[in-house]
């Protein structure tokens, strides 16, 4: 009853705000970006931690706040400078209305989502007509059927069980559902248990489930010293975690804590993710007058998402992406 009572609050502060089209308020220096604990944001910080922000004027708040329809909410509304979070999640509040832009990347799951399934379950046309635990709505559901696409399946071969990751991962382990789509740290646990298995990894769906930091439109067009400095705090970052990565995940893992507060947890989550350095970041959202490797991911999101919820999506490369920062 309180999970439905909240979904059906947030679903109504989500809709209000989104209606309100309101634009963040910019505040010079300063930037707060809303995200859900995960290892792919542990650069933003490490960043903030190392002072790579603040030694350019800015000062950076992160806020945990762990579904998505809130934290765009609260981007809608003011409350939020913007949003980390993947692409595809992201692109689905982007209206008319209700302006913001990606500006850096983060980083892309490698390995860090998986579907898990029996032991005796070898392909994904082994699950048709199964019981498939998975969040509708949300990134495991964008990629589960994009990996059904390559098999020449669809959602509707499968019995769609909607949990959170979490609750799925739970239901499988205690043997109460065939399969699940999820992510880290369940796919280690199953994997240690050899009580199932994984099936397939995003390690095999390179560049497909990416995250960026999205901020209103607003605070670009008021704030651009602020997010240049947003961006070469990441690079930064990215530098730091490649040379020192020891030290670099115990930082970040007492900063995104939750199940990552552990380092060597998140020491091991982050073999699932590779972290966007510059040139990563230039390739995928692009540069000055030519168009990333992002664009092939906002046409499919927008495809996706449209089929899945039987409404039509058509966001623009240039309305999601703004890449003027991405070269130093």
């Amino acid at each position: 009853m309180k999970k439905t009572l909240r979904k059906t609050l947030t679903r109504s502060i989500a809709c209000a705000a989104l209606a309100a089209g309101v634009s963040a308020t910019a505040q010079a220096g300063t930037l707060e970006i809303g995200h859900t604990t995960w290892v792919g944001y542990g650069t933003l910080y490490l960043a903030r931690d190392l002072g790579y922000f603040k030694e350019q004027g800015l000062d950076v708040k992160l806020t945990t706040i762990e579904e998505a329809a809130m934290y765009m909410a609260a981007q809608a509304s003011g409350q939020l400078s913007g949003s980390a979070s993947t692409l595809d999640e992201v692109l689905k509040y982007r209206n008319k209305d209700f302006c913001f832009k990606a500006v850096a990347a983060l980083d892309e799951s490698y390995g860090g989502d998986g579907v898990l399934v029996g032991n005796d379950v070898n392909s994904l046309s082994d699950l048709k007509g199964k019981s498939v635990a998975v969040n509708e709505g949300s990134v495991s559901q964008f990629w589960l059927s994009y990996l059904l696409k390559q098999q020449g399946m669809k959602m509707s071969d499968l019995d769609i069980q909607n949990m959170t990751a979490d609750d799925a991962a739970t239901a499988f382990i205690a043997g109460r559902i065939p399969a699940a789509v999820t992510w880290e740290p369940h796919l280690s646990m199953v994997r240690a248990k050899g009580e199932g298995k994984v099936l397939v990894d995003s390690s095999k769906t390179p560049g497909v489930i990416v995250d960026v930091v999205a901020l209103s439109c607003d605070v670009i067009d008021k704030q651009p010293d602020d997010v240049k400095a947003l961006v070469t705090g990441l690079y930064k970052a990215v530098e730091y975690t490649k040379e020192h990565p020891e030290d670099a995940y115990k930082i970040m893992a007492k900063g995104v804590g939750g199940y990552l507060s552990d380092p060597a947890e998140l020491a091991e989550a982050a073999k699932g993710v590779r972290f966007y350095d510059q040139a990563m970041s230039e390739k995928l959202l692009g540069t000055a007058g030519k168009e990333g490797d992002i664009n092939t991911i906002i046409k499919m999101a927008n495809e996706t998402w449209s089929e899945l919820q039987g409404k039509t999506y058509n966001v623009a490369y240039d309305e999601l992406v703004d890449n003027s920062f991405v070269t130093q």
